[in-house]
């Protein structure tokens, strides 16, 4: 039981923060990103960057809160799922959000390290952290689009992407 629990520990930490065979993870998609460009949207009612490293920290804090029982309405923001961001565009409002991606991924991961994976909720139990792992590589992906977008609607990225084409 213990290799299983390794097992799960190693594959939600290459989704999220150790290097890996398929390219960046979640921690490596926002790494680099300044607070201007995790505001940026693709169109109308569109998630940015900012708001879906928020929607995968409460993701972690609901996967969390279903192996301990923990009571609903804990997430240290008010509200759920998806938080409209930002609140105030500045370095110092983005830093804080990452680091509350970082601290429920650390919560998570100490939660599980913790299980026994034993009795009728074990492969229930598997799958969730499988899970949580794929949710976020799928939207590491996500991230990793919208920010080649965004050099593109950006006046220098226009210009680099130009210059690109001409010499195609």
């Amino acid at each position: 039981m213990e290799s299983e629990i390794a097992l799960l520990l190693e594959g939600l930490d290459e989704a999220f923060d150790k290097q890996s065979w398929h390219g960046p993870n979640l921690r490596g998609s926002i790494r680099g990103v300044t607070a201007e460009q995790a505001a940026w949207r693709p169109g109308p009612d569109r998630h940015n960057i900012w708001e879906l490293a928020l929607h995968c920290a409460y993701w972690k804090y609901v996967v969390r809160r279903k192996l301990t029982a923990e009571k609903r309405g804990s997430f240290v923001l008010p509200g759920s799922n998806f938080f409209k961001r930002p609140e105030e565009l500045s370095e110092a409002a983005w830093k804080k959000d990452i680091d509350i991606l970082e601290e429920e991924h650390r919560k998570l991961r100490g939660v599980i390290a913790g299980l026994t994976l034993l009795g009728p909720k074990r492969n229930a139990t598997l799958q969730l952290i499988r899970g949580a792992a794929a949710h976020d590589l799928y939207h590491a992906g996500q991230i990793r689009l919208l920010r080649r977008l965004i050099p593109a609607m950006l006046p220098r990225g226009l210009k680099a992407a130009s210059a690109r084409d001409r010499s195609a």
